[in-house]
């Protein structure tokens, strides 16, 4: 298979395993209930790794709005870069992506002309060629632009990938109100409206080629190198219920009627996108307008998603409370989207834009603003999100926890990690860090029971379990502890029901 050569190529492709992890730190629990929502602040590559032990192989859908390389994307990306430049910056984070993907999920990339075919053949070498779903051409615009040097360009590219398209597969469409549009009741049947269906088919089968006779008494036959639909027997029944229709005089072709209340209403989904169905520009500019106010931010930006693109590709590719990912948020329309359709989501975002932009355009929507698809799915707000940051790198050089890296930390990103959820209170001081479905959790690091000797606390001896387990008395549960040695037997393990880990090995990071 073709793959693409720049300067730079061979260690772009190596980038993704060289970069650090680092813990996830609670900032802010927004709502209610979290449900596992995640607003990132921080570099993308370094938040992607930091994903990977809490949701390696279960993010069902991801949804990414690059930098473009035209001069015109978002003022807090440098998107002026050159070609080389561009891919190596893609290559590490589409691999990275793709180990986040459930085998049933898909990713989705919008771009435009001036790298669309570089990210195609891109995406072919990182998720395969066979697993390539659609290059999506979405109408971005409804203006001619009579200026432009050649055509106007009206349309970008949305290019979907599955993670296995074996396993990948598609939501059918609502009908809108143009398909609605083309049932009509010519004859007024009172079963409703209906559509008329061509009653022949490709091919010719004798048992299938017969001649019918019309009210009027004309005699027809099927098309030259075509058959009827169905036997003589099953047309005659079909007559009988008013299922076929000759036109108004009675004397056209027959026609078989599809009744809207009998059908499915509900249609494949097709590449072409246009701004009736997925929004455009201008929508996602006013739409852009209306957050900014409503949230007291300021939005600047020139190629903005409209809600409208976001719901078609959840529609297509996820279900209620599947996983959607963003990892070039922006102004966070991915995730806006997803929690009104009731799907989890996770949004990166890096610098002071993600506290002063993404953050407060959430909460809005936390508490039930109604612009952009919000009438559409009847949102009225409700659950809720954490705000994180990038912490401290997990590791030394030398595949040791760093020195640096202290236990409150630690038991923050081993929480998260294993548990998938806030903690209650956000205080780690002990090494209790708490039970999740009836599971209690301890991590033995840093000395926290006094120093870092085994009879200290930092290895599971006789002596620790005693202090422990007088930490949660009569919990009758599974223990599942982090430390660096067990000096228990497996017996005692067994019957104290403690499922021991050792550090750094067995804390979950890939």
């Amino acid at each position: 298979m073709p793959e693409l050569n720049w300067l730079g190529d061979r260690k772009a492709r190596r980038a993704a395993r060289h970069v650090a992890h680092r813990l996830l730190q609670p900032v802010e629990q927004v709502g209610d209930d979290a449900n596992g929502n995640l607003l990132i602040q921080g570099d993308n590559l370094e938040a992607l790794k930091a994903l990977l032990p809490l949701y390696a192989g279960r993010v069902k859908c991801i949804f990414i709005d690059p930098p473009y390389n035209t001069r015109s994307a978002f003022e807090h990306y440098d998107d002026n870069l050159e070609h080389s430049q561009w891919l190596s910056m893609m290559v590490p984070r589409l691999a990275l992506l793709r180990d986040l993907l459930s085998e049933d999920g898909s990713i989705w990339v919008t771009i435009d002309d001036n790298e669309a075919h570089y990210l195609k053949v891109l995406m072919d070498e990182v998720f395969g060629r066979r697993n390539f779903v659609a290059n999506v051409v979405w109408q971005k615009t409804l203006t001619r632009r009579n200026d432009a040097r050649a055509l106007s360009n009206a349309h970008d590219h949305v290019l979907a990938y599955a993670k296995s398209f074996d396993q990948f597969a598609v939501n059918k469409l609502e009908a809108g109100e143009k398909q609605r549009a083309t049932y009509t009741n010519r004859d007024n049947d009172p079963r409703g409206d209906w559509l008329a269906v061509p009653f022949h088919a490709p091919n010719i089968r004798p048992n299938l080629t017969y001649e019918i006779l019309t009210p009027g008494g004309r005699s027809l036959w099927p098309p030259k190198g075509r058959c009827w639909s169905t036997t003589k027997e099953k047309f005659d029944e079909l007559v009988a219920d008013n299922r076929v229709y000759f036109g108004l005089d009675g004397n056209g072709m027959a026609q078989r009627k599809k009744f809207w209340n009998e059908s499915e209403n509900k249609m494949v989904p097709w590449t072409w996108w246009g701004y009736q169905e997925a929004g455009d520009n201008r929508e996602a500019n006013r739409e852009a307008k209306e957050i900014a106010e409503a949230a007291g931010i300021d939005l600047k930006f020139d190629t903005p998603k409209p809600e409208k693109l976001l719901k078609m590709v959840l529609e297509i590719a996820t279900t209620p409370n599947d996983i959607v990912l963003d990892s070039f948020l922006g102004s966070g329309t991915t995730a806006a989207v997803a929690h009104k359709m009731g799907r989890r989501w996770i949004g990166i975002e890096m610098g002071e834009h993600a506290r002063t932009h993404c953050l407060p355009r959430l909460k809005k929507v936390v508490t039930g603003e109604q612009g952009g698809i919000s009438q559409a799915v009847g949102w009225q707000g409700g659950g809720g999100f954490s705000f994180v940051q990038l912490g401290e790198e997990v590791f030394d050089e030398y595949g040791r926890i760093a020195e640096t890296v202290r236990f409150a930390p630690l038991a923050s990103w081993l929480w998260f990690a294993h548990t998938r959820a806030p903690h209650p209170d956000g205080r780690f001081d002990s090494p209790l860090l708490g039970v999740h479905d009836g599971t209690a959790f301890v991590l033995l690091y840093n000395g926290i029971l006094g120093d870092k000797r085994p009879q200290g606390g930092n290895v599971l001896t006789r002596a620790v379990w005693q202090d422990v387990a007088q930490l949660l008395p009569g919990h009758d549960g599974p223990w599942v502890i982090f430390g660096e040695a067990c000096r228990l037997a497996a017996d005692t393990c067994k019957r104290a029901g403690i499922d021991f880990r050792y550090i750094p090995h067995e804390l979950g990071i890939r």
